[in-house]
């Protein structure tokens, strides 16, 4: 099979940057044959080419025309979209239409229900766009903080729901979980063309597990307010445990000068190091305040035995498995992380427990062969379709 993926990179490598490459080198150690259709935000040059930007966002001609041209020249099997935003834009899908080359688009965030993406408004879980006008939030500023950058957002998401743009012209989505396939069946996409396909990766060379020799707990991420980090730091005040920071983020500032003896910042790590640092702790902290998507060091994680301890919302709650593969806490309380994290430093049996329970379920439902299988099911549903 030719596949065609299609993704704009944001100017900050992120996780979807990860699934993008993961998914290409697994289905090209498959025997298909993968071609890339790719731009990079770092294109946006100065204020015109912001303006238009802003401007074509929502549909482009010339990106129809030129992603009409390169479906011509490659001719792919299907097409493959993981982010179109803000610069190749849904008018992609019209293309596929007039060719009768079916698309899949994965999604990795909720930017086609929501304007600032996810689902999050003032560090508060906020869904008042799912069944209402997005633009309304144009006066929250939802987007960058800023009234025009929201606008152009809105209009987009506005535009494409009164063009039924997704229940027409795109014949198949991937959600990560079925508890964001829930939101985007709420938010108008269609319950018979979602499916459900978390992310994945490799498994490490060595999948021993010593439990005895881990120590002290981790946190690994964007350092900002909706991944929890300042509940996190609050907890750590009155706790005796190690604690490691890897990540950059708006809240490095605070992190670095945070005056609690137990809480080391090891900035930004290479994905190894990453990955020594995971095998030498105890558990893995995820206290997010936001409906996350499937984040990629949370099956890091579980594909090297490290329990996680995580907020009881969206997919963390039905990701991590509470009591099993780790445990759950309630989200933006301080108090009932401090409990979570001294109940998983006290009981060395369950922890044993949970990192062989973590291996065993990566392997069944997170590992390259599953989701292979997952992948090359989608993508024949969405032939079917077109």
């Amino acid at each position: 099979m030719k596949v065609l993926q299609v993704h704009n990179y944001y100017q900050q490598k992120g996780g979807e940057d990860a699934v993008v490459e993961n998914e290409k080198l697994l289905l090209r150690d498959a025997g298909h044959e993968v071609i890339q259709y790719v731009i990079h935000n770092n294109q946006i040059d100065g204020l015109i080419g912001k303006i238009n930007t802003a401007l074509n966002s929502a549909y482009s001609r010339n990106s129809y025309r030129r992603f009409l041209r390169c479906l011509k020249d490659a001719r792919p099997d299907i097409v493959h979209v993981h982010n179109f935003f803000p610069l190749i834009t849904p008018a992609i899908f019209d293309s596929c239409k007039k060719l009768d080359i079916p698309s899949v688009m994965t999604l990795h965030n909720y930017r086609l229900i929501c304007p600032g993406a996810f689902l999050m408004r003032d560090g508060n879980i906020c869904e008042d766009c799912l069944n209402d006008s997005a633009y309304r939030a144009i006066a929250r500023r939802c987007y960058r903080d800023s009234y025009l950058a929201t606008l152009t957002v809105a209009h987009m998401v506005e535009y494409h729901r009164k063009r039924r743009t997704w229940k027409s012209r795109v014949d198949a989505f991937i959600a990560l979980t079925h508890f964001s396939k829930k939101k985007f069946i709420e938010g108008g996409l269609p319950a018979d063309r979602i499916y459900v396909k978390p992310n994945f990766v490799c498994p490490p060379s060595d999948t021993s597990i010593d439990t005895d020799e881990r120590c002290g707990f981790l946190y690994v991420g964007r350092l900002s307010r909706e991944k929890g980090v300042l509940t996190l730091l609050e907890a750590w005040r009155d706790l005796d445990y190690p604690l490691r920071i890897v990540g950059d983020g708006p809240l490095r500032d605070i992190v670095e000068r945070v005056s609690i003896s137990k809480v080391k910042y090891l900035g930004s790590l290479s994905q190894d190091d990453v990955f020594a640092e995971m095998v030498r702790s105890q558990a893995l902290i995820m206290p997010s305040e936001w409906y996350e998507g499937f984040p990629m060091v949370l099956v890091e994680a579980m594909s090297r035995g490290l329990p996680v301890i995580g907020s009881n919302i969206g997919a963390m709650a039905e990701v991590v498995q509470d009591g099993v593969t780790g445990m759950h806490f309630e989200s933006g309380n301080v108090e009932s992380l401090r409990e979570a994290v001294c109940r998983m430093a006290r009981d060395k049996e369950t922890l044993k427990r949970m990192s062989e329970e973590s291996m065993k379920i990566y392997r069944e439902k997170y590992s390259p062969e599953v989701n292979l299988c997952q992948l090359m099911d989608i993508y024949e549903r969405a032939k079917q379709v077109s």
